[in-house]
């Protein structure tokens, strides 16, 4: 017997106020198959959803199965995120390289397009997670009431009302606040990498940098080539007797 989803209290964030949308350059551009136009409008899409679940996707992670289903319109794009989910690259990369909690709470975000509301938030989908696994987890989330009237059956998942025109700045993007792979398994990478270098490289305005014909631009070259002194002469030029040396004619 599954156990029933455990109740939460919604938390006020910037996906739930209600607000005029004044159309910009940060605004979040949506990926959908109600308006395709071209073959590229379809690869854009594709591209869409992979940076959304996977954040950058490989050769080797790609899904060419469920491209060809998505291509020939076999399935919708809630089925492609669907196998993007049940992946075994994300498996690999999300599941088994962190812990249920912090798996709740990247699939949330990647899915539903939110922060989630609070730790009972995350327990709740944990125990689904622990109870009916991922695939019982992941269709749950894709038939959630909040996935079809956000994102319905034909569009790609994004980060909901990321910038507020209240603001200068905006909520940071998913993949820079929840990376991959959490701290005991950076650790174990070898992240992060701190790389010192020998030479420091100062910064030099161009107005002030050396132009062509710059004498400073020889200085080294003047210092390989070290001249030699003249030597100094073994006899005093008093005890030298110019006289007998000079040749007659």
């Amino acid at each position: 017997m599954a156990l029933p989803l455990l109740s939460y209290s919604p938390k006020s964030q910037n996906q739930r106020v209600a607000a005029y949308e004044i159309p910009g350059d940060e605004q979040p551009r949506i990926f959908t198959t109600d308006n395709l136009l071209s073959s590229g409008d379809m690869d854009n899409l594709i591209e869409a959803a992979y940076r959304q679940i996977f954040f950058h996707a490989f050769a080797w992670d790609r899904e060419p199965a469920l491209e060809s289903q998505l291509r020939n319109g076999q399935s919708t794009v809630r089925d492609f995120i669907r196998g993007l989910l049940l992946s075994k690259t994300f498996r690999n990369s999300f599941y088994e390289k962190n812990s249920n909690y912090r798996f709740v709470e990247q699939c949330v975000q990647r899915v539903l397009g939110r922060d989630v509301y609070s730790e009972r938030e995350k327990i709740a989908w944990s125990i689904v997670v622990a109870t009916k696994g991922i695939t019982g987890f992941v269709d749950q989330l894709l038939n959630s009431d909040e996935y079809l009237s956000n994102f319905g059956y034909n569009t790609v998942p994004y980060q909901r009302r990321r910038v507020l025109h209240s603001r200068n700045e905006g909520e940071r993007p998913f993949n820079i606040k929840s990376p991959r792979y959490d701290a005991y398994y950076r650790s174990q990478l070898g992240f992060p990498q701190i790389i010192w270098q020998n030479e420091i490289r100062s910064y030099i305005p161009q107005e002030r940098k050396a132009r062509a014909g710059d004498p400073s631009l020889y200085a080294e070259m003047a210092r390989s080539i070290a001249p030699q002194s003249n030597p100094v002469p073994r006899v005093s030029a008093q005890n030298i007797d110019y006289l007998s040396r000079v040749p007659r004619r």
